[in-house]
């Protein structure tokens, strides 16, 4: 080898490992050090490198996760250990009888010590490392025998290619490990409704969205889904040594493989359930479905003396959480109207509590999904939560009788008795009529958000009135309203009406991302929108893009493309966009500047009242500083911020030793100074 082709070698390594720390920094660790853009910077650096020497191309190359052409099936794989299932304590009493067969067992008359985990509620999978390097990614299949997926687990960002060297200064020569692939809610929330405006039918839940995504034939549809994993059990090892799952868990951490942060090492079953009882509460506000704990003895010379009985380990054992279901019964299924047209089926339910909220009605998707589980009016119906808190109806539990009459799509628009679109083969049905009162309304509130023009005082009655009364058509017509004709409607005196101009006249500066959010085109959001906005700079740059200037865009694919081109092509979206520049002042995004490693992609919650600025401000200076604003509290909360007045928030934060800012401590990070 030459010496210029082994300085080129040697750049590439050198990029390998930097890419390989800062994706273990950003998917796993959650502690990102660079920003995206550098981060970029070293993708591209990379990828022309192997573009000009793809000699130097190697399988666990960064640049390798894009999937590759689709394959006729999945080749079996034969699991070295079998991947066992577990057993379940659906109460205490079975969690107390399975701590003292344990010990029972091991003739122990002290306490156990376990490892408590959370039981993750997606696709069981083991990936096999030879040499530092990911050989083989395959399903649990019948714990026996897997299917191999290797090319779908590359695309997992949070799945490192070749294992980080230990503290010790060497890799295992085979390391397997199982791990539990998942879709995080959020992501599940928005894939659906990408399905679903595309007529495609939604997935049930997370859990079958990561299964589905997984099992692609083609992974270059898996690269697109924003899987994640979360490792937990060890296979067969050799040339690393483990007495403990404690020890095992912290370990892998150490190799770039990513553990779950809530996981505990408890002295005694006292202590397993105290976990059992945090987690309950705190179920709902984590970003993936867990449906319970896992407690394992943690000793793994225990475990071998243990053993296990038919397909499940007897030194682990599944303590479920209370089930989050409900029965309920179907008034009626009515038709609601989005902003983009699309007609969707909802079930109105006599009111049912469920998981902490009152529920009354409940998506039913599309005709095809109410129809394919017969939903009627009249019939019980099993409730779930689905996704983040979204109601969910699992089936028909009990049937009317009589029995109600099928549902149909009706035949006009239900808002403005327009007429309505479906396309042969297809599963959406859309109102046509652009200036249909529901789209209207829809897009009305959607202007008027926190994300967007963020106008207060305009609520959702309100907007139902003023649209009702003909007073706004578009979203120009806000800014085209007079005091005469607010003073005129329900609930509105002369200081309302003045406020909400003030506040309508105060939303008419705007920067550019949150007026490109504001026009609701379609899979186009809040991140997408500040992606372009930085991208182009200007509208008119943007407006006259075509798809392949688009696509260039990071994070923007062929489908958001077209339907950006689409929107800006259609005379009547531009004729209302010309209005509405009548009076927005539109300012550009400035690129935020580099913030603190220590503050990208934190996590913060606001409680009580701040005195120097409003709660919208603060949080606007978060998301430009590369921070998240959440509402409540966890385990995965990295700063509560406390006014004064503080609510019972502050005290979840203590509890969870979750770090408490005060307001001008906030404003120190904020600015880039120390604490």
């Amino acid at each position: 080898m030459s010496e210029a082709s082994a300085d080129i070698r040697a750049q590439v390594e050198r990029l390998h490992q930097r890419i390989n720390r800062h994706n273990y920094l950003y998917y796993v660790l959650d502690a990102p050090e660079i920003t995206d853009a550098e981060y970029d910077q070293l993708m591209r650096r990379l990828e022309a490198l192997e573009r000009e020497h793809p000699e130097f191309v190697t399988a666990d190359s960064p640049t390798q996760r894009v999937g590759a052409a689709p394959s006729e099936k999945f080749a079996a794989v034969r699991h070295r250990r079998a991947m066992l299932s577990l057993s379940n304590a659906m109460s205490a009493d079975e969690m107390r009888e399975f701590d003292q067969r344990v010990r029972r067992m091991l003739k122990l008359s002290g306490d156990v010590e376990y490892v408590t985990e959370v039981k993750f509620d997606g696709l069981a999978v083991e990936l096999v490392y030879e040499d530092g390097a990911l050989a083989v990614g395959s399903t649990r299949g019948d714990g026996i025998n897997g299917e191999d997926v290797t090319a779908n687990i590359r695309t997992i960002k949070s799945v490192p290619l070749r294992l980080m060297a230990s503290s010790h200064g060497h890799l295992p020569s085979l390391l397997e490990v199982r791990g539990e692939v998942i879709l995080p809610r959020k992501a599940f929330a928005r894939l659906n409704e990408e399905r679903t405006e595309r007529g495609d039918p939604p997935f049930a839940n997370p859990r079958n969205a990561a299964a589905g995504s997984l099992r692609q034939l083609d992974s270059r549809v898996t690269s697109r889904r924003p899987l994640d994993i979360f490792c937990h059990s060890p296979g067969v090892i050799e040339g690393a040594d483990f007495a403990t799952q404690w020890d095992f868990l912290q370990g892998i951490k150490a190799l770039g493989l990513k553990v779950n942060p809530l996981s505990r090492l408890c002295r005694s079953v006292e202590m397993v359930f105290d976990y059992w009882r945090e987690l309950s509460e705190l179920r709902h506000e984590l970003d993936y479905e867990a449906d319970g704990i896992v407690a394992k003895v943690n000793s793994f010379a225990l475990q071998e003396r243990l053993g296990e009985v038919s397909r499940s380990p007897r030194w682990a054992v599944a303590y479920k959480f209370k089930a989050q279901q409900a029965h309920t019964r179907v008034k009626d299924i009515s038709v609601s109207v989005g902003r983009t047209g699309s007609l969707t089926p909802v079930a109105e339910l006599e009111p049912v509590h469920l998981a902490g909220v009152t529920i009354s009605s409940a998506s039913l998707h599309n005709l095809d999904e109410t129809r394919r589980k017969d939903i009627r009016a009249r019939d019980t119906v099993l409730l779930e939560r689905a996704g983040d808190v979204i109601p969910y109806v699992v089936r028909v539990t009990q049937k009317a009788e009589p029995r109600g009459k099928q549902f149909k799509m009706p035949p006009r628009c239900p808002e403005c008795g327009g007429a309505i679109a479906h396309e042969e083969g297809e599963v959406a049905y859309f109102c046509v009529n652009v200036n249909c009162p529901a789209r209207v309304r829809e897009s009305i509130r959607h202007l008027a958000s926190k994300s967007c023009f963020d106008i207060e005082g305009l609520g959702d009655k309100l907007v139902a009135q003023l649209v009702e009364k003909g007073l706004v058509q578009e979203l120009g017509d806000l800014y085209a309203l007079k005091l005469e004709q607010l003073v005129e409607l329900e609930r509105m005196g002369e200081l309302s009406a003045h406020n909400l101009l003030s506040n309508i006249e105060r939303s008419r500066a705007v920067t550019l991302d949150r007026l490109i959010n504001a026009l609701g085109i379609r899979h186009v959001g809040e991140h997408t929108a500040r992606q372009l906005a930085l991208e182009f700079g200007g509208l008119d740059e943007l407006r006259s893009a075509d798809e392949a200037r688009l696509r260039q865009v990071r994070d923007i694919g062929p489908e958001i493309a077209r339907s950006i081109v689409a929107y800006f092509n259609e005379p009547r979206n531009r004729a209302a966009l010309d209005r509405l520049l009548k009076y927005a002042v539109v300012k550009p995004l400035e690129a935020p500047a580099k913030t603190p490693a220590a503050l990208r992609d934190k996590t913060f919650v606001l409680t009580g009242t701040l005195e120097g600025m409003t709660r919208a401000e603060a949080e606007r200076r978060i998301l430009d500083a590369g921070g998240k604003v959440t509402s409540s509290v966890s385990g995965k909360t990295d700063y509560v911020v406390a006014g004064s007045e503080p609510g019972s928030k502050l005290d979840r934060a203590r509890n969870l030793g979750v770090a408490v800012l005060s307001e001008s401590e906030f404003l120190r990070m904020i600015e880039g100074q120390s604490r």
